[in-house]
């Protein structure tokens, strides 16, 4: 066992220590500049649709508003409440600052990692779809790049579908133990029954699901923040003053200064927003949309809402309070944020903190499942090796939540997701060019007027596109005209 940890011990130095903190940022900004700083030229369609919702006349299709929601589900985790108190602790406050700039360059890669998932996402028989990283190499790159969707998927499944979905039924019942004194068996047989019940539903148990839960833990926790800065209002401009020119250097609150500050802010904001990372490309994939640049753009708002406003608010709640001493050795992860949050609000906050641990713990544990279903769905079609995954999953779940030292067991997560995202990017650099076509097809349609863009395979046939997918429909009515002339309900 020692041999296999030292193996992925390495595995991870390559990827997280060495390579792929610099390559995804790099090639942010890189995209960032190429597409003409798309996700500011858009940014205020990313809220459209949270008002238009569905573009489908089928009442049975994944909207982009569900898609976002199971997206912003998985994003908004652990990361958000323990992750920003770790960067803070060891970057210091500056850390925050480049946490921003890293969402704001994330928000292009997302865009295009997801309009590529749906550009080559499949109909499936009962008419929802699929679609993601391992599908774009398949139908983007061809089958001769098969074995590397295959390293997808299994470095999928294992990082997401196994073991972070263990480390989320620990920081359930670990926040419900501490918090409330309840037993770690109760609440991993209770998350376990809840998990099964959603993940034995499919795809539409978790939308709605996530229509449910997302909106709630999202707005409870924003709201919670905005009070405590409203309580601590004029320490604001001060707050940011200490983001900011700790960020380069200015002023030092930690040792290693910018370059801590830098480090930690782009490493743990990396790791909370996903962008490049290939995860959510695979719910993105789910949504039934008119243009595959629309739902891309509609994730971009996924990153925004991960970093620069839930992560945010965990920043100030633990700058804005006196628990936090820059520089000072003592309490960091969950417990300062917690602790913070009662020097704020009094004791009773701490109990509202641990129910938003759950639901944010919660929604990651049926976003993650989808994420291996979606793997698994690439490896083989078989029913019966569906059903024993979800039964693993559901076995998952209550044993990282029942024995804490059993989350060791799953020490290949972070190398496995490294290798995950290594592969994502170098799939991003070869399709980049075929986004680029389709990025120009949507501004030349919004240029000319059109609201809603439609994506018309017949303007692209070099590109192997599932028909059933993209076969022109009529903005207004929804209907979907087929290869033969006769219109369909979407």
């Amino acid at each position: 066992m020692a041999a296999l940890e030292g193996i992925f011990g390495a595995i991870g130095d390559l990827t997280w220590g060495w390579s792929l903190i610099p390559l995804l940022v790099v090639f942010g900004v890189f995209i960032t500049a190429l597409t003409g700083f798309v996700q500011i030229k858009y940014f205020r369609r990313m809220f459209s649709v949270l008002a238009t919702g569905s573009e489908s006349a089928d009442p049975n299709a994944i909207s982009a508003r569900e898609a976002l929601l199971i997206s912003v589900g998985g994003r908004v985790g652990g990361g958000n409440i323990a992750g920003v108190a770790v960067a803070i602790t060891l970057g210091g406050p500056g850390a925050v600052f480049w946490m921003w700039m890293i969402a704001l360059v994330g928000m292009a890669t997302s865009l295009v990692e997801c309009s590529l998932a749906q550009l080559f996402k499949r109909r499936e028989p009962d008419g929802m779809f699929r679609g993601g990283p391992a599908r774009s190499i398949l139908h983007g790159l061809g089958e001769e790049y098969r074995w590397l969707a295959i390293v997808y998927a299994v470095c999928l499944i294992a990082a997401f579908g196994l073991g972070f979905n263990a480390f989320q039924g620990n920081t359930v019942a670990g926040a419900a133990a501490d918090s409330l004194g309840i037993s770690r068996f109760v609440t991993g047989a209770v998350l376990a029954v809840v998990a099964g019940f959603i993940v034995f539903g499919g795809i539409h148990r978790i939308a709605k699901a996530a229509d449910i839960v997302v909106p709630f833990m999202a707005v409870g926790y924003i709201l919670m923040a905005l009070i405590v800065i409203l309580i601590n209002i004029a320490s604001v401009p001060g707050v940011i003053v200490d983001i900011v020119s700790n960020a380069f250097g200015f002023r030092e609150a930690v040792g290693g200064g910018m370059g801590a500050a830098l480090a930690q802010g782009l490493r743990r904001g990396l790791f909370s927003n996903e962008a490049g990372l290939g995860s959510a490309p695979n719910v993105a994939a789910t949504a039934d949309v008119l243009h595959p640049i629309s739902q891309g753009i509609t994730q971009s708002l996924s990153v925004f809402i991960d970093t620069i406003f839930i992560c945010s608010c965990t920043a100030f709640i633990i700058l804005l309070g006196d628990v936090y001493v820059p520089g000072a050795e003592g309490i960091d992860g969950i417990a300062l944020t917690q602790q913070s949050l009662v020097s704020h609000l009094g004791g009773w906050s701490q109990y509202f903190l641990t129910l938003m641990i759950l639901l944010f713990a919660f929604s990651s544990i049926i976003y993650n499942y989808y994420l291996g279903e979606n793997a698994l769905s690439v490896i083989t079609g078989n029913p019966m090796a569906l059903n024993v995954f979800r039964v693993i999953i559901i076995g998952i779940v209550f044993l990282g939540a029942t024995a804490p030292g059993a989350t060791a067991v799953f020490f290949f997560s972070d190398p496995m997701m490294g290798i995950l995202a290594l592969v994502n990017l170098v799939v991003l650099m070869m399709l980049l060019p075929t986004c680029i076509r389709i990025l120009r097809d949507f501004n030349r349609q919004v240029a000319a007027g059109v609201a809603r863009p439609v994506l018309n395979p017949d303007d692209f046939p070099d590109l192997d596109l599932d028909r059933s997918a993209w076969t022109g429909r009529d903005p207004e009515s929804g209907a979907r005209a087929m290869p033969d002339g006769d219109a369909v309900p979407a």
